[in-house]
């Protein structure tokens, strides 16, 4: 896979100086302070020593170099003066802004942005086949549009770790008047083909697996928040399980699904997905569709949210929004306030987060009301009913069946070619049966 890019950051020897800019007018879900902040802990995830910092309140980007020519003089000589090996914006730049800014910087300073960061950290923490293929596609689309002739030589040492079908990673032969920069862009475009060609093999094997689950009638709960939130802990004290656990940013990114047990018996199967973040490169939401679909195919949402975060609300939207992305903002959620533990004033939640009241209060890692989560769960799965009625042909048996095992059937009618169901079903159904309403 590409590692070897110019937003690799492998080394934790390396230097970086943050820069961060603040557009008036423009409303953002952190301000420039709380996503500096964010950086910071990315970077230190990454492996990279921050050493200095640099803003700059703007009306719009400068064109050229993002930061006004005043400001990328003081950055120059920041970078000098702290012996930085590498400059960290906090906003996606453009292939123009790379190649101005680095010329302007001494020779050998890599300069990044947040996306390159980001992918940077995914490469380092994906595991399976799968989120090293979703991770490695991302990668190529992110560099694509950036090569440029002095990063040809990137896109030869990449791939060597991939070893499928040689990768870019090969030199190859040239066809006639064919210059290098052409050739290598060509072999990304080959590289992206094979990656999502591969990717929808997996994707092929998930769709089977979520036929078989939903034969099983077995509920699906997908836990869904911003990085860091303590979905992971929250999964391991449900379901007993051993997700790895970091205080970090982006710990975990590989799917793992547990069967979760509830009051009285009910069951349930529930999944950790990868951690949402504000300005979630849309390459990666594109590369880990498959994953992420999990997300879409769930029957309940178990929205996690780091109440003790001063961010907390601006985390909630960058969720909220994340799901609207994925066509899965309705989906029935119950969001759970997690970290209670940290001195959280109740009063204050109660009068500045008014979409906060009907959520359950927890600490994952103490265990502090997780009984209360449990019935609520289990409200929501089994107990939560909607009238319906619907028109189900006889090609649909199934449904039939499903609507007289799992719901309340107040009147059944049998026709020529259909059958019509009057009743109530769980919430977490409705999706199911909402095609063949009637009345």
């Amino acid at each position: 896979m590409p590692r070897n890019t110019a937003y690799q950051t492998a080394s934790p020897k390396e230097k970086a100086i943050l820069v961060g800019i603040e557009l008036h007018g423009m409303d953002k879900l952190l301000s420039m302070e709380s996503s500096l902040e964010e950086l910071y802990l990315l970077s230190e995830t990454a492996g990279v020593e921050v050493v200095g910092e640099l803003t700059q309140k703007l009306d719009k980007p400068n064109p050229s170099t993002f930061i006004g020519s005043g400001k990328v003089e003081e950055l120059k000589e920041l970078v000098s003066a702290l012996d930085a090996d590498m400059v960290i914006f906090d906003d996606e730049l453009s292939p123009r802004n790379f190649r101005d800014i680095e010329e302007q910087l001494p020779q050998g300073v890599k300069v990044i942005d947040r996306t390159g960061l980001i992918l940077d950290i995914f490469a380092q923490h994906a595991n399976t086949s799968e989120g090293i293929l979703q991770v490695e596609l991302a990668q190529y689309e992110y560099l694509y549009p950036r090569l440029t002739r002095a990063w040809t030589h990137l896109v030869r040492q990449a791939g060597g770790g991939g070893g499928r079908a040689g990768g870019v990673g090969g030199v190859g032969l040239r066809g006639p008047g064919e210059t290098q920069l052409e050739d290598d862009r060509r072999k990304i475009r080959e590289q992206i083909s094979l990656l999502k060609n591969e990717l929808e093999k997996v994707q092929n094997h998930r769709q089977q697996t979520r036929v078989k689950r939903k034969r099983s009638n077995i509920p699906l709960i997908a836990l869904v928040g911003y990085t860091n939130a303590g979905k992971s802990t929250l999964l391991n004290r449900l379901t007993k399980a051993d997700v790895y656990v970091a205080d970090q940013l982006f710990a975990t990114l590989d799917p793992t699904t547990r069967k979760l047990w509830l009051p009285d018996g009910k069951q349930a199967l529930i999944t950790d997905t990868v951690g949402f973040i504000q300005k979630l490169p849309h390459q990666l939401v594109a590369a880990f569709r498959a994953t992420l679909e999990d997300i879409t195919e769930a029957d309940l949402l178990l929205h996690v949210v780091d109440i003790s975060n001063p961010d907390a609300h601006a985390q909630w939207q960058a969720v909220i929004e994340t799901l609207v992305e994925i066509e899965a903002d309705e989906i029935p959620m119950l969001t759970v306030l997690n970290k209670t533990d940290r001195n959280v004033d109740e009063s204050e939640v109660n009068r500045n987060f008014p979409q906060f009241q009907k959520a359950v209060r927890i600490s994952a890692k103490t265990g502090q009301d997780i009984e209360e989560l449990q019935k609520r769960i289990k409200e929501c799965l089994y107990e939560s009913m909607l009238d319906i009625s619907v028109k189900l042909p006889y090609q649909q048996m199934n449904l039939v069946s499903l609507f007289h095992q799992s719901g309340i059937v107040t009147k059944a009618t049998h026709e020529i070619d259909h059958t019509l169901l009057e009743g109530k079903i769980p919430t977490r159904l409705y999706r199911l049966f909402a095609p063949y309403k009637y009345g």
